[in-house]
């Protein structure tokens, strides 16, 4: 099964390829990705700037690599990051929204695991960027320069950079308020806090990608805190003496836990499938939302430490939920020109984008009115960020 998919992961690769990347204004060594297929004229011509998800587009290239390097590969790595810088057509850190800049640094900070791919001044800077721009009243990032609004989507991924590049302390800072202020009843995240000057309001929104940010910052917390007292990666707590070194990693474990567990009775099916909550649209960025999801589970089912019953337990959970999800995206697919092309919601049939070798089928596509999710960069990336967790987890459990 591992070779399975592997090789669907490669098809999605090349589904994205073939249909969506595409060099910058012809201009030579670039490449991005046209954010809609088939896409209309403004796309084609890049008019409007998607900063993260060419960020997320990287990202998928990076996982597609890491899991079999290849010069083509890393040559369009290369070229993606040189599009991205030359497309913003000023600095990186100039975009105003830290959520942005946090993608794009952790896609590229992955990125230089492989050869040929070097960290520049332009990474240092974005990665300053984020330091700077933490409130210092309340720890964290602000959603946007200048706002008072406080989520997760800024700062679980910025988490996650800070505690892989030697700021454990501030990693550690940030998830703390997160699960100081923003865990429900039911286990799951809530989006963030805006504060209002009646006092801070809490917005109840649930989102997918949310609960996958915080596994994953949570899980380079726990893993950087066992290193650090000399644990390794399943060496089991069998002392007093390890149990109190290794008591500040257990704090980020047990919420790992409960939040798998949370996912798996909240945002899937019975039989495991990751579905959207209601306030989650299939489209645009939500496109991208599940695929993240999926991709912070893997991590969990990989590298959880499996060195009590309760971890193998949310391991096992963790891996089921990329699995099922995985076939059941592959399941429901539509197949054009050899590719697949996949589903907004992963428990239903894709649709056939429009425009696609035929006029619109009714008034309403003709006008407009009538939207087809899977014609959306963000979901064939998702789709993507799925098989190539499943790659991961298969190649696991082989």
């Amino acid at each position: 099964m591992t070779e399975t998919w592997a090789h669907r992961a490669d098809l999605a690769e090349s589904a994205v390829t073939e249909r969506h990347a595409k060099k910058l204004w012809g201009m030579p060594k670039t490449n991005l990705a046209v954010v809609t297929w088939p896409p209309g004229l403004k796309d084609h011509l890049f008019w409007h700037w998607h900063y993260w998800w060419q960020a997320q587009y990287l990202d998928c290239q990076v996982d597609a690599a890491l899991r079999r390097g290849t010069k083509t590969r890393r040559r369009r790595i290369a070229d993606t990051l040189r599009g991205i810088q030359r497309r913003n057509r000023g600095k990186l850190t100039a975009n105003l929204h830290y959520d942005d800049k946090a993608w794009l640094t952790l896609a590229w900070n992955r990125a230089t695991q492989l050869d040929g791919i070097k960290r520049t001044r332009a990474l240092g800077e974005l990665e300053f960027d984020l330091l700077a721009g933490i409130d210092p009243v309340t720890g964290v990032l602000p959603w946007r320069k200048g706002e008072t609004f406080y989520n997760v989507p800024s700062n679980a991924p910025a988490a996650i950079i800070f505690a892989t590049t030697g700021r454990l302390d501030k990693a550690r800072e940030i998830v703390d308020w997160i699960f100081d202020n923003l865990v429900r009843e039911d286990g799951l995240l809530n989006d963030g806090i805006r504060m209002r000057m009646s006092g801070p309001e809490v917005v109840d929104k649930v989102y997918t990608y949310n609960q996958g940010t915080v596994l994953g910052a949570s899980l380079e917390i726990a893993l950087a805190l066992r290193e650090d007292v000399g644990l390794d990666h399943d060496e089991p707590i069998d002392s007093f003496e390890y149990s109190e070194r290794a008591d500040a990693s257990m704090f980020y474990i047990t919420h790992i836990r409960a939040i798998v567990q949370s996912v798996a009775l909240n945002l899937a099916t019975p039989q495991g499938v990751l579905v959207s909550p209601p306030q989650e649209s299939g489209e645009g960025d939500g496109g991208l939302f599940k695929g993240i999801l999926a991709r912070y589970l893997a991590e969990v089912a990989l590298r959880l430490p499996a060195d009590s019953k309760e971890n193998i337990a949310t391991k096992k959970i963790a891996a089921r939920l990329v699995m099922q999800s995985a076939e059941s995206l592959w399941s429901h697919r539509l197949e054009v020109d050899g590719l697949p092309v996949f589903a907004a919601e992963w428990t239903q049939d894709a649709k056939l984008p429009h425009n696609y070798g035929l006029g619109p089928s009714s008034i309403s596509e003709a006008v407009g009115l009538l939207r087809i999710d899977e014609r959306d960069l963000s979901v064939q990336l998702s789709g993507w960020m799925l098989l190539e967790a499943a790659a991961k987890v298969a190649a696991m459990e082989a």
